[in-house]
């Protein structure tokens, strides 16, 4: 199950069914689960636990020290849930402070050359394409879809099952259920592809999903401020789904948080 041109130190802990490629490294404080596969020339670094049946491709690295100035050294770690795919030459650094946790939960794909920066956090079932890099302090919550070949900026965080298309900016908060694309990036519409998907808009959900496209116009297309905009979705009526957006959006504009990206339509009141 282990290769035997791996190095792997003493002080790992793997469960006998993990396995492992050519020329991986697996360093001292490393803890992987079970049915776990390590690739070629994977490297698992600093105080790492990795949970079961994850796959990961040739030339990942993963519990590296963060690209942070502040680091001095501590042992932070990085934690990874179950059923994960990290595909080829992802790298996932670990937090800044001791404290401190870059975290990926279950049921994600990474795919290739994909950067997840210093406490970062994902949640579960988020799907992230190729060559997309991810600055320090992001979270992702559950089933976003991130295209490839984009940057997202320090402090950011992305809604739930909102959609980001390929090469945009992503530079303030992207809303949970919406589509965002652009140089500047915009909220072009409602996800309703992903919505679908996920069974939002199926027999029983049907409520759910004519809310979210009401919150939808009503947040874009109206001429209501954005913020009062926010306070009338309570007139909406109320489900799990738009109560996170509401609270999603409030909390983006509390101070120190870098806002929210705005609508498609210049001049409109959604971009006050």
């Amino acid at each position: 199950m282990i290769h035997s041109t791996a190095v792997i130190h003493s002080g790992a802990e793997l469960h006998p069914t993990v396995q492992v490629g050519p020329y991986a490294v697996i360093g001292e404080n490393v803890k992987v689960g079970a049915g776990t596969l390590i690739g070629a020339h994977v490297i698992l670094d600093g105080l790492t636990e990795i949970g079961e049946r994850n796959q990961i491709f040739p030339g990942a690295a993963i519990g590296l020290e963060p690209q942070d100035l502040k680091y001095d050294g501590a042992l932070s770690l990085v934690r990874i849930g179950n059923d994960n795919r990290i595909r080829e030459y992802v790298t996932i650094n670990r937090a800044t402070r001791a404290t401190e946790v870059t975290a990926i939960g279950n049921h994600n794909l990474l795919m290739a050359n994909t950067h997840v920066g210093h406490n970062c956090t994902i949640e579960d079932q988020v799907i992230i394409a190729n060559s997309v890099a991810l600055a320090g302090h992001v979270y992702i919550e559950s089933q976003a879809r991130i295209s490839g070949v984009l940057g997202v900026h320090q402090f950011v965080r992305i809604g739930r099952l909102a959609m980001v298309g390929g090469m945009s900016r992503i530079v303030q908060d992207v809303p949970p259920y919406m589509l965002v694309e652009g140089n500047p990036a915009r909220v072009r519409s409602l996800n309703q592809v992903g919505l679908k998907r996920a069974g939002l808009a199926e027999l029983g959900n049907g409520q759910v999903f004519q809310s979210l496209k009401k919150a939808f116009r009503l947040l874009y297309y109206s001429k209501t401020p954005f913020s009062q905009a926010i306070e009338q979705l309570d007139l909406l009526p109320d489900n799990e789904h738009l109560y996170h957006l509401r609270e999603f959006l409030k909390s983006s504009q509390a101070e120190g948080r870098r806002g929210l990206i705005p609508g498609r339509r210049k001049g409109t009141a959604s971009e006050d």
